[in-house]
């Protein structure tokens, strides 16, 4: 029998009650919901084993499971697909696979486009063999500057690639007869190879000119097989072996070999390696190229037999793959002998044996003092060579900055809080002035600097001279505050006993201000006062926002301003044709009222001497609408849309009496008016009702310093 409780599933009446019970599924039904789910056919086609006669004639019709590991990397980016579009008159390069859709957006990565496409570029060069493929990547930025993530995006799309038929690669196992195989037992044994290499490895060399001429014929120069590199040392070891047995018969000895499909897989250590550093005394070079296995020394009588070998160092099996080095600058010199090897030739030397065949994406990853130590060291010559250094600098771009916080910081993740228009968005802003250089113009503010990078237009300011100013500072997005201090601080503001309920910029922006105290990173108090001050300027800056949202809210009223534009456009067509206007209310021609119309054009800066032509220019765009048949709006004109606004909202605001609500007493008719703006705030603007109370007060409290400005 089910067991029945309260759930949101399928209702059924309760007989002994007049209370609804909902119906659970039970164990089974989850079970078997979960087989009718399962891909047996994806999972049949990953574990696809044949002999090696089919393994030719997979690459016979499709050379692609050949690809080197630098070939696949680049062409599982392109199989997300790319987006194009232009930036001060460059065209830069989006790439999808780095909005990581496949795991919900978990790692995307927000503004980055031009590193990304540096780093997508070395891919290419290395694809097509023109040298990056013998370098070693190193990722350089700042802390925070989302370098660990983006090589985490590049292993889980391996993983992800490899289990798709356009990412197939394979690999081999041995059949060994028992008087070969490594166990003393009367059966045979099956060793797969510890590297998870190529299984045209043991096509022989000197053949191998014929076997490519069979396998390429009729096909393209881009689309053709290469065999690169030599078995691993334990099947080269089971190689001669069955060599001797078989009197040098190649096909007997391939009759011992199974070809299977490879999955990458980060977790089963298959493909993708990973190596940070741990305490100098610790450390082994072994780590990286495999170790003895001194049990088994005494069983196969030496050393520097490949079966008394572990071939799990992490150049081993990541090889086919990506091998990330955490921290790549801290290793000690014997690491990076082993690295140097592995990126010029392809090749590592693991101990007792020769040097054997890799093929694997060589990735790292550093921030700024360890590498201004590489480059200090000339001991690190042979490094510096071989390394292609890639820049990954914090975010410059405010609208790509926020989204960083609204991916982590959003009403689906966010329970119980509600977090006030602006307040992500302030945060963001002190981060990325932060990160910016002081311009060197001197009509152009720090904040400003911020707008055009933002795609905000400035007079003066053409695509060229944004351009300019980035070029001019080299080093902007290399220094600043870091991403993972702002999630501190909003995290500690939605946690905190304030706000009831709701954050509010103000709470954020006092966080990152008390953290600067004890800032582990701020070194010097003279940049802490740097970015207390810039804390000032955003906090204006919001203060202009809120007082405009207000004052949009309170002139939100469309009958009024259409009302007012009326009015206004009967006086200028009176005043530009030299007529007189007549007073609906006393029915006595008047003339045109001069104050009305300036002070609506005073609310968008047309000056005295200039009222003229503006009146003429709203004229002649009333008459070239008519001419078309089209009525005029006032929405349509945006100077005049603002100015309608402005004035309405100067018009009201003594009405509302909005200075009244710092005290503690409201009439009936000011808290209706109020109510209807609160509501106009939480339905335009995304305000909840504590936080647009909270910004109505603090509005008010500006107009009653007597500060506000239009």
């Amino acid at each position: 029998m089910a067991y029945q409780r309260d759930t949101p599933h399928s209702p059924t009446r309760d007989t002994t009650g007049d209370r609804e019970v909902r119906q659970v599924p039970t164990g089974s039904e989850i079970v078997n919901m979960i087989g009718r789910l399962q891909d047996l056919r994806g999972f049949k086609d990953q574990h696809w084993e044949g002999g090696f006669e089919d393994y030719l004639q997979i690459v016979r019709h499709n050379t692609r499971v050949t690809r080197t590991a630098f070939q696949r990397m680049y062409d599982m980016i392109l199989s997300k697909g790319t987006r194009e579009y232009y930036e001060y008159k460059k065209k830069i390069i989006h790439y999808n696979f780095f909005d990581d859709k496949d795991h919900g957006g978990v790692d995307a990565i927000f503004g980055l486009d031009i590193p990304l496409m540096k780093l997508v570029n070395v891919f290419k060069s290395a694809a097509q063999r023109y040298g990056t493929e013998k370098r070693v990547l190193l990722l350089h930025g700042p802390v925070g500057s989302s370098k660990s993530t983006i090589v985490r995006l590049l292993k889980k799309g391996l993983e992800d690639y490899s289990r798709t038929p356009e990412g197939a690669l394979y690999t081999f196992t041995w059949v060994l007869p028992a008087e070969i195989g490594r166990k003393r037992s009367d059966q045979s044994e099956v060793l797969s190879c510890p590297m998870h290499e190529e299984a045209l490895h043991l096509v022989p060399e000197g053949l191998r000119p014929e076997v490519l001429r069979m396998l390429n014929e009729g096909r393209p120069e881009g689309d053709r097989v290469l065999i690169e590199g030599d078995l691993c040392p334990a099947c080269r070891q089971n190689y001669k072996d069955l060599n001797l047995r078989y009197g040098g018969d190649w096909t007997k000895i391939v009759s011992h070999v199974r070809v299977r499909r490879l999955i990458l897989s980060e977790k089963d250590r298959v493909g993708i390696g990973t190596f940070q550093p741990k305490d100098e005394k610790n450390q082994d070079s072994t780590e990286l190229t495999g170790d003895i296995n001194y049990r088994k020394i005494a069983e196969f009588g030496s050393d520097s037999d490949p079966r008394a070998f572990n071939f799990d160092g992490e150049f081993n099996v990541a090889n086919r793959g990506l091998i990330e080095f955490i921290e790549v600058l801290k290793l000690e010199v014997a690491f990076l002998y082993d690295l140097l090897g592995a990126s010029q030739e392809h090749k590592i030397k693991p101990k007792k044996f020769a040097q054997t065949d890799i093929d694997e994406v060589i990735i790292g990853h550093t921030n700024e003092p360890e590498y201004r130590k590489l480059q200090h060291n000339e001991f690190m010559e042979a490094l510096r060579d071989r390394t292609v250094k890639i820049d990954i600098p914090y975010i410059t771009k405010l609208s790509e900055e926020i989204k960083i916080y609204e991916k982590d910081y959003n009403p689906g993740r966010i329970k119980g809080k509600h977090i006030a228009p602006h307040t992500l968005e302030m945060a963001a802003m002190w981060a990325v002035l932060t990160r910016l250089e002081e311009p060197k113009k001197a009509d152009l503010t720090l904040m400003q600097k911020l707008r055009l990078y933002n795609g905000k237009t400035l007079p003066g300011f053409t695509e060229d001279n944004i351009k300019e100013l980035r070029k001019e500072a080299s080093r902007e997005g290399m220094d600043g505050i870091s991403p993972r201090y702002i999630q501190d601080k909003i995290s500690n503001a939605l946690v905190s006993d304030k706000g009831e309920g709701c954050i509010n910029p103000f709470m954020v922006l006092n966080e990152l201000e008390s953290g600067l105290r004890h800032h582990s990173l701020i070194t010097s108090e003279e940049l802490r006062k740097r970015y207390r001050d810039l804390l000032g300027n955003v906090k204006q800056e919001y203060e202009d926002i809120a007082k405009n949202e207000v004052q949009r809210a309170i002139s939100a009223d469309e009958e009024a301003i259409a009302r007012l534009c009326s009015n206004y456009i009967d006086n200028v067509k009176a005043y530009t044709q030299r007529e007189r206007v007549r007073n609906k209310y006393t029915g006595q021609d008047e003339e045109p009222d001069e104050r009305l119309m300036r002070s609506i054009e005073e609310k968008i800066d047309i000056p005295d001497n200039r009222k003229d032509d503006f009146r003429r220019e709203i004229m002649n765009y009333i008459g070239a609408l008519a001419v078309e048949g089209k009525s005029f709006n006032y929405k349509t004109n945006e100077r005049l849309h603002k100015a309608l606004e402005l004035k309405l909202f100067e018009d009201q605001k003594d009405s509302i009496k909005l200075t009244s609500l710092v005290s503690s007493v409201v009439d009936k008719d000011t808290q209706e008016k109020i109510d209807v703006v609160k509501s106009r705030l939480k339905k335009d603007y995304g305000y909840c009702d504590i936080c647009a109370t909270d910004v109505l007060h603090y509005v008010a409290s500006i107009f009653a310093r007597g500060d506000a400005r239009d």
